[in-house]
């Protein structure tokens, strides 16, 4: 995939989480879609981080930073789930 369509990938799902968010009547949708894509990345972040001392990891990669940045901390959650069933 090219960069063009990957920036285009992310930016049409970040709109569709604002959608999302004034759909819910959310006070600041943009606001809130950020702040749910930030703790989704930190929670991706910090499972790597931590993941000498729990063996739980995942590898960063175009979905799973979709998948967190999208989903948030409940995506990073389902990323962990599945890697320890497929595993």
């Amino acid at each position: 995939m090219s960069n063009s369509a990957a920036c285009f990938v992310f930016f049409a799902i970040f709109m569709l989480l604002v959608f999302l968010q004034i759909a819910i009547r959310s006070k600041n949708p943009i606001k809130k879609a950020l702040t749910w894509s930030f703790w989704g990345i930190i929670a991706l972040t910090i499972v790597n981080i931590t993941s000498s001392l729990t063996s739980a990891s995942l590898p960063v990669s175009l979905l799973s930073v979709g998948v967190s940045a999208v989903m948030g901390i409940p995506g990073v959650t389902m990323l962990l789930i599945l890697n320890m069933v497929l595993r």
